[in-house]
């Protein structure tokens, strides 16, 4: 006898033959994969860690990616929106990560314990944050991913030349710049180029599964030729154990800093205005009508992610755009996809030679996908702003204008703020929460502050254009 259709089982929630099921949920992977651990990548190698340490972050990174994409597909009670959503490291916060870097006060157990603060307080301020929208309409959250995009892109293209251009060396007791002599070498750039121009290739004459995983398969491709030429090595790859603990506190006692935790809690109000935008869309493809509760209790997971994310010695999580648009693509609604990509992540998480592989992969093969990677986040951001109104309201123009060169301070001119107070310089120091202050700032000073249903309509129009970028 057939289900009546309140019985029915909405597509979010049908449970998928594993058959079925493990490749659609192995495909999310994929596609993330490369983005989920460049942020450890990056973070780890400002830092000057270890390899071995490095390591460690990518493995601490996909285990709690895995962990905060269960808590929000899975769900747990009061947690989560229960979508098919994958979480993954946001490239919003490696602007001020970076800058935390640099600063020896602050260093690594800084920045974890900034990352647990801004956790704690997602968690707290879930249930307001939909009513920020309104100060975060396309305006603002497209200017803000441009100038994410532009800021990253510096190091895409350092990574495609060998790293940094230079390296400080203490000389009695000065901090002193010598310059890297392996940066810029032809064999590199042509690494490089060769991976972009891979995924290119791969951009053009493929579709579907493979159009999906082309940054991935330029990599894989990179390491190739990165190891034919002998530059490449699996030294510790064949070392690292088949299976090894994600501890907490691995690296030791988180430090508080307040100019540190303030601009990570800035940076996770932005975050979620985001994943407000992605939760809207996600339901729109999925069919399902999120209410004020299930947006509260999808941004909840963001924070509850994020201090998991701190506690296992990684970084602030959100949903990832490109499954979002995976979702549209394949049609597969199920929410019990992720979950099983979930736990994938987990394993993957578990086993520290895939952490190894992933770190001894060159910087120069990094690059080239670097500059593909970073420049689609701009993309993103120039994407969404594509659906905001030049023609008849000029003045966002001058909110993209002037947010954008206050972006661009901290490239252009990274010492104009230097007799600021020295706590300010993270902030200061951040071209993205600068972009984010001005954007705000100036739409409000000329467009005011819209509805809510207003707010929310462009929100989910917004996050619908980004995801098929």
């Amino acid at each position: 006898m057939p289900s009546s259709p309140s019985s029915a089982v909405h597509p979010v929630d049908e449970r998928l033959p594993l058959a079925r099921l493990a490749p659609l949920a192995l495909q999310h992977v994929l596609v993330m994969y490369a983005g989920a651990v460049a942020v450890p990548l990056i973070v780890g190698r400002a830092l000057n860690l270890s390899p071995e340490d490095v390591a460690f972050l990518i493995s601490a990174d996909l285990f709690a990616c895995g962990i905060a994409t269960l808590i929000q597909s899975w769900g747990i009670p009061g947690v989560g929106v229960r979508l098919p959503v994958m979480m993954g490291v946001t490239f919003a916060s490696l602007g001020p990560m970076l800058s935390m870097a640099t600063a020896p006060e602050v260093g690594i157990l800084g920045i974890f314990g900034s990352v647990i603060a801004a956790g704690i307080f997602g968690t707290l301020v879930a249930p307001f944050v939909s009513r920020l929208l309104p100060l975060f309409p396309p305006v603002v959250t497209g200017t803000i991913i441009l100038v994410i995009g532009i800021s990253l892109m510096r190091v895409g293209v350092n990574w495609a030349g060998g790293g940094q251009p230079s390296f400080p060396r203490m000389v009695e007791g000065v901090s002193v710049q010598f310059p890297n002599p392996n940066y810029g070498q032809l064999s590199g750039l042509a690494i490089a180029a060769f991976v972009l121009l891979t995924i290119l290739a791969l951009l053009k004459w493929t579709d579907g599964f493979l159009r999906n995983v082309a940054v991935l398969l330029g990599i894989v491709a990179g390491c190739l030729l990165a190891a034919f030429m002998g530059i490449m090595h699996f030294d510790k790859v064949g070392a690292a154990p088949w299976f090894g603990l994600v501890l907490p506190f691995h690296f030791g006692t988180p430090q508080f800093h307040l100019v540190p935790i303030v601009t990570m809690c800035v940076v996770m109000i932005v975050v979620m205005i985001e994943s407000l935008g992605m939760f809207l869309a996600i339901g729109e493809i999925t069919e399902r009508r999120l209410s004020r509760d299930d947006l509260t209790k999808g941004l909840r997971a963001d924070g509850v992610g994020t201090l998991i994310g701190g506690i296992f010695n990684t970084f602030p999580y959100t949903s990832f755009s490109q499954n979002v648009g995976l979702v549209g693509v394949t049609g597969v609604r199920s929410r019990w996809v992720t979950v099983a990509g979930g736990v994938i992540l987990v394993a993957l998480g578990l086993l520290p030679k895939m952490a190894a592989l992933a770190e001894s992969v060159p910087q120069v093969v990094l690059g080239g996908a670097g500059i593909v990677m970073f420049g689609m986040v701009a993309a993103t951001g120039i994407r969404i702003l594509s659906s905001v109104d030049f023609r008849t309201n000029a003045n966002n123009l001058f909110i993209v204008a002037i947010a954008v060169g206050f972006g661009m301070i901290p490239l252009v001119a990274p010492t104009l703020f230097k007799n600021m107070p020295h706590d300010l310089h993270p902030l200061l120091e951040s071209g993205i929460l600068l972009a984010a202050i001005v954007a705000v700032l100036l739409n409000v000073f000329f467009n005011g502050v819209q509805s809510a249903e207003q707010a929310r309509a462009e929100a989910a129009s917004a996050a619908a254009a980004a995801e098929h970028v």
